[in-house]
């Protein structure tokens, strides 16, 4: 019998296949545009998905100002943060954050998404954010995508 057949391959660092994949986020759900995105960081759709390898890809979002919320989340979702200092407490409504700072809305949904160690520290590192339909990545020949043909 052939052991090599049943061994179950784990993918390291060195022998990771990564791609870079561009969205185009105008007109997109955040929910859905997030949980996709977090997918593709973390290498799950591949078969040889490692869980404690960053085995996904890097993914570029353009037109992160241009994603959509449903209903009556862009007045009423609110972001939480806290300065450090008794009473600072700070809360943000999600139009107040696209307008401050627009592609924060987008790193912050996919963020969560991820799962709560330090790999995704390291994983969040290959998501690149911009509120233009220009970046400056084309020296890496990314691939573009459509989230609704993908996955």
């Amino acid at each position: 019998m052939n052991t090599l057949s049943y061994k179950t391959v784990s993918v390291n660092k060195a022998t990771a296949h990564k791609e870079w994949l561009v969205i185009d986020a105008e007109g997109e759900v955040l929910g859905r545009l997030a949980s996709t995105v977090a997918k593709l960081l973390r290498g799950k759709y591949k078969p040889e998905f490692t869980p404690h390898v960053d085995c996904g890809d890097n993914v570029i979002i353009l037109n992160a100002h241009k994603v959509k919320l449903t209903g009556n989340k862009m007045a009423d979702k609110i972001y939480v943060r806290h300065t450090g200092y008794p009473g600072g407490q700070r809360e943000t409504t999600a139009e107040e954050l696209l307008a401050k700072k627009p592609t924060e809305l987008v790193q912050k949904a996919i963020k969560g998404m991820l799962p709560k160690n330090r790999l995704s520290n390291q994983i969040i590192n290959n998501l690149y954010v911009y509120a233009s339909a220009e970046h400056n990545h084309q020296a890496q020949q990314p691939k573009v995508i459509k989230l609704n043909e993908f996955i």
